[in-house]
């Protein structure tokens, strides 16, 4: 995450948007979801965002897109609250072999909320249910 970024004390919103990778809509809706995301405004009310909030905007980025965390997650993190009403939901474990991942530092799931992901591709039934489908397409007489 580090950028060269040009020496200048403010960027508008255009230009943290090429800098970040972030469009400039998603930028908007940051800061109404994250209080730490308040850039100034010109007096003809242009944001002018400064090296720390590229610097946040980089950090929530990698959050949201990287690191699997949800608006309400990458908020609880950066409050440094973690809500005690929900119960902490650990990741799902992968299913390829974990001697062969590498070492990865220990993950605090206390403020995160993980969403849930879809069960395993079932192999098996994939190809029996496409050996059905050409079977029917067969008796069908349907040439590809």
């Amino acid at each position: 995450m580090s950028r060269e970024l040009p020496d200048k004390l403010y960027f508008k919103i255009g230009e943290v948007a090429r800098l970040t990778g972030v469009k400039s809509h998603v930028l908007r809706y940051w800061e109404s979801e994250f209080s730490t995301l308040r850039p100034g405004k010109s007096r003809g009310k242009q944001r002018l965002y400064r090296q720390q909030d590229i610097d946040r905007i980089l950090f929530l980025k990698d959050l949201l897109y990287n690191q699997g965390y949800t608006i309400a997650g990458a908020r609880k993190l950066l409050r440094g609250k973690p809500a005690k009403s929900d119960p902490p939901v650990g990741p799902v474990a992968p299913t390829t072999d974990a001697s062969a991942a590498a070492p990865s530092a220990p993950v605090d799931t206390s403020s995160q909320m993980f969403l849930p992901f879809s069960p395993p591709i079932n192999m098996r039934l994939l190809k029996e249910i496409r050996q059905d489908l050409l079977a029917l397409k067969k008796s069908l007489g349907v040439s590809s």
